[in-house]
């Protein structure tokens, strides 16, 4: 599905050399796979974006990938609402999976593992474990697993399960060789894989950390770049090692640097950071969302974007850099009325008649907006239910302004009206203007008052200008 009118397989000037340049071809499968357990925010939803334009330049496919496996955590309500988030900021996908409903597929590789004798059991507490990792740093070394489960016989595991005790499964990393990858933003990493701890793929209850489910799904979805935070840099070698194992192949990775909170905190979503739920319910516009995540870092002015296609003709990972960028929710919000400023009626039409405001009064107002929430006071403007702004010193002043209404309300009807008000009282500038559109308007910046006054009832602006709420 393709709601933004965004063709699959664009034909541009350059294209195959962007292909070279990432590494992408017509073959290209992403995917975003949040884990629904709170809200998208800013710093999270920003994989989304990427991997979107990332699948929309190279005519390829965008999963939608549920992580919720941890039925202790996942709720519908957020599988709901990350749905209607993507939705609104204009990202569609191509397919949806959820891991939950793919548990059996990630035991038969989990046994094919343990068959190889990639996968074995471990026996150690939490506080066995935490134990160990702190002797370690006392000594100096760093706190990568022992491997002592290695060394248990079958008659030591008979008695530790006889205890009560009950396996937790690490995945037998390779150590012989450093697992390199040439990352399509960090470029040529190299993690060697002594120095991490052989991870844990399946819990003491049976149930899977995100690692295997994820390879598994890789693997059989076709993904063939994987695009997200610098934080999984380390555990890519981890990754690699794994798809290997199952006879798959390594997709291409980009690891794109973190977005940070103004203080310089990552962004989370359990202190309802930047939550796009928040963002909707402010007004801010998607499309400077998405400008905004999808720019930062890469040198490329966000107020340049005009739409969402306009992102993915130019969209490169090789424009990012490596450095974290800081989230500036001051300059979101002035994008945000960038964007609005610029928006055709086409592009706001649902919403807007949702206020009861057509084409006419949009042309009209809509540089003056700071959000869509601002439609719901100019058509009361226009349409009544608004009590103007009136100073005790100007009362007289306006009523003589009300008795010099023209009857012929159409064309210059502002200029001709000032211009008999000035004649008649003495007042200019400031002092002629600002009253009127206060009293008309209940506001004292707005829209050019010689566009708005023909759109407005005469018999409501005479009320105004008397005093009245209209």
């Amino acid at each position: 599905m393709h709601r933004n009118g965004i063709a699959e397989n664009p034909e541009k000037k350059g294209e195959a050399a962007a292909t070279r340049r990432e590494g992408a071809g017509a073959g290209v499968v992403v995917r975003f796979a949040p884990s629904p357990t709170g809200l998208l925010h800013l710093g999270n939803v920003r994989a989304a974006v990427l991997n979107w334009l990332f699948a929309r330049r190279h005519g390829g496919r965008f999963v939608l990938r549920f992580d919720d496996t941890d039925p202790g955590r996942v709720r519908e309500e957020y599988v709901a609402a990350i749905r209607e988030d993507l939705a609104w900021l204009g990202l569609d996908w191509d397919e949806e999976i959820r891991q939950s409903a793919r548990i059996d597929r990630y035991r038969r590789a989990a046994e094919r593992l343990k068959e190889a004798g990639r996968l074995y059991p471990c026996y150690e507490t939490p506080e066995e474990l935490d134990l160990k990792r702190r002797v370690q740093r006392m000594r100096g070394r760093p706190p990568v697993y022992d491997r002592a489960a290695l060394g248990l016989s079958e008659e030591e595991r008979s008695r530790l399960e006889a205890e009560g005790r009950r396996p937790h499964w690490r995945f037998l990393l390779e150590t012989d060789a450093p697992v390199e990858w040439d990352d399509l933003i960090r470029g040529r990493q190299r993690i060697d894989p002594a120095s991490l701890s052989d991870p844990v793929l399946v819990r003491e209850d049976g149930s899977f950390l995100y690692l295997l489910p994820s390879v598994v799904d890789d693997i059989e979805l076709g993904i063939t770049h994987v695009i997200r935070g610098e934080d999984h840099v380390t555990n890519t070698a981890e990754q690699i090692q794994l798809v290997t194992a199952l006879g798959g192949r390594p997709p291409a990775f980009a690891h794109f640097p973190l977005l940070l909170a103004a203080d310089g905190r990552p962004l989370s979503k359990r202190a309802g950071d930047a939550s796009l739920r928040r963002l909707r319910e402010e007004g801010v516009e998607p499309l400077a969302i998405v400008a905004l995540l999808a720019t930062l870092g890469t040198g490329r002015a966000a107020e340049s974007v005009t739409s969402l296609d306009a992102l993915v003709a130019d969209f490169d990972l090789a424009a990012f850099s490596k450095a974290a960028v800081r989230l500036d929710s001051d300059q979101l919000h002035r994008l945000s009325r960038h964007a609005l400023h610029h928006l055709p009626w086409a592009a706001v039409a649902d919403r807007a008649e949702l206020a009861g405001v057509g084409p006419e009064l949009w042309e009209v107002v809509r540089g003056n907006l700071d959000s869509l929430v601002d439609l719901g006071h100019w058509k009361r403007v226009v349409a009544g239910g608004i009590a103007p702004v009136i100073a005790d010193a100007d009362r007289g002043f306006l009523a003589e302004a009300a008795e010099l209404l023209p009857e012929d309300w159409s064309g210059d009807v502002w200029s001709r009206w000032t211009a008999e008000v000035r004649a008649r009282t003495g007042r200019k500038g400031r002092a002629l203007f600002l009253p009127l559109r206060r009293a008309i308007t209940g506001r004292e910046r707005g829209p050019e008052m010689s566009r708005l006054l023909p759109l407005i009832p005469r018999a409501l602006v005479e009320r105004r200008l008397k005093g009245e709420e209209a």
